[in-house]
């Protein structure tokens, strides 16, 4: 059961040391959130949130607008960022001078922000034609973005398209039921960049799907997008496309194929391949009887299913598992590829290592509750997912200009917790506004670097 709402300014500890001890809720002009000013810096460099304003068409009746487009989309981003993921969040954070001076409004004497009622109609009021638009702008963000970094210039663009599932508990539009998952749910769609030998996977692609979507539901409409957004920012880039089985039908390859994009793509057990597998299955359990550990032996050959045209190269890892006290267990798993080199290479290298996009669907769903898709109409949803994306790709330009701190591959919730949850207490002049930080704060050193990082100057 949830706590009631209390009305009372302070508490009292009377008995924890030696002296009776206060807690007062009553500073004013003070917030928890005074390193979130690192989320406008790291905005400043993408353009995101004006982007993103820039696609959505506002029906309302400009005499009667108190809060601007860029106002409300500012403010449930930066609020993602910041952990809010409800807008019941704003009944406090409204008045909150760190967010009022986040959206250029004085932090002190500014106007409150908008209001849950407010933003609860903002994102109903958002129409398909507006979201389409954001999807496309917030991947032209990411793109030019790295365009600018690395000067047009990169060897290799490795493309990640991962489906997951939020699973739903009211009456959603879409919500379906999905045997797989064993509830109703949606299944967004989500896209990852990956730019030459870098560790991170750079979030490009967010689509909100029914419950009941197949797994390349959508694919078609990211690729045709993004692949031309890419060779237009990096005409040298080799392109390569890793995705998990589901996505191997004969119109996708045929298509990447005419495009002159590589692949690596999951792709489903049959018994044609199996009986292809079965000599290098033989041997694999060879070497199990003989080492009494599981073994993998990996092998290739020319394929064609009955809806391809021509054969394709499929990589097999014909893999014998040993468990104590049961018999050997054969796990073949296949892969079609464009790729040259050795079977094992392609296999380990290449698609296993697409594993890693799990620990940034983890930080989107569980740090930023992407799966927070609680609105009654699918629409607004959709809004929720694109802004919790814009959320996390500013989080992610924090964590790209902390390279050289100890943040560098610090989960999102590492970065807020330690760079953005900063009490503060803000203070107006004529000249300046001046944001008291902790003196003891730990992290002191590295968010200075980082803030330089994103545009400050010492001083």
């Amino acid at each position: 059961m949830r706590a009631k709402p209390t009305t009372q300014q302070s508490v009292l500890f009377n008995d924890l040391f030696g002296k009776p001890v206060v807690a007062v809720f009553d500073q004013q002009h003070a917030s928890s959130d005074g390193g979130a000013i690192l989320l406008k810096a790291a905005d400043r460099r993408l353009g995101l949130i004006d982007r993103l304003t820039a696609c959505i068409r506002d029906p309302r009746q400009a005499g009667k607008v108190t809060h601007e487009l860029d106002d409300l989309l500012g403010q449930r981003v930066y609020g993602l960022a910041c952990g809010y993921a409800d807008t019941n969040d704003a009944a406090r954070l409204a008045v909150d001078p760190i967010f009022k001076l986040l959206l250029d409004r004085d932090p002190v004497a500014g106007d409150d922000l908008a209001s849950q009622p407010t933003l609860s109609r903002f994102e109903n009021a958002v129409t398909r034609k507006d979201l389409l638009r954001m999807g496309l702008a917030l991947g032209e963000a990411v793109i030019e973005r790295h365009r600018r970094r690395l000067g047009g210039r990169a060897r290799r663009i490795t493309i990640d398209l991962d489906p997951t599932d939020d699973l739903t508990h009211g009456g959603q539009q879409l919500a379906l039921f999905n045997g797989f998952y064993g509830g109703h749910c949606y299944l967004p769609l989500l896209g990852f960049l990956t730019f030459n030998d870098e560790p991170e996977q750079y979030l490009f692609s967010a689509v909100l799907r029914p419950g009941n979507a197949e797994p390349k539901r959508g694919a078609f409409g990211i690729l045709r997008r993004l692949l031309e957004q890419l060779i237009d920012a990096f005409p040298k880039a080799r392109l390569v496309l890793r995705l998990d089985g589901g996505f191997a039908g004969p119109e996708l390859l045929e298509f990447l194929e005419a495009a002159g994009v590589d692949y690596v793509i999951g792709f489903g057990d049959n018994p044609v391949l199996r009986r292809r597998a079965e000599p290098a299955l033989r041997r694999a359990r060879r070497r199990s009887r003989r080492t009494g550990e599981s073994e993998r032996v990996f092998t290739s050959c020319r394929y064609a299913a009955r809806t391809w045209t021509r054969t394709r190269r499929v990589v097999m890892k014909a893999e014998v598992v040993r468990y104590p006290g049961r018999e050997l267990r054969d796990n073949p798993r296949f892969v079609v590829t464009t790729l040259h080199g050795s079977a094992r290479k392609i296999y380990e290298q290449e698609y296993v290592q697409r594993g890693d996009l799990e620990n940034r669907v983890k930080e989107l769903k569980i740090s930023l509750e992407l799966d927070r898709t609680s609105c009654t109409r699918f629409i607004a949803n959709q809004l929720r997912v694109l802004m919790t994306a814009a959320a996390y790709v500013l989080l992610q330009e924090i964590r790209m200009r902390a390279r050289r701190t100890r943040w560098a591959r610090a989960q999102v919730s590492t970065l807020r917790e330690r760079l953005l949850k900063l009490g503060v207490r803000v203070v107006v002049s004529v000249r300046r506004i001046v944001l008291h930080l902790p003196a003891s704060c730990r992290d002191l050193s590295d968010w200075h670097r980082l803030a330089q990082a994103l545009g400050a100057r010492a001083g």
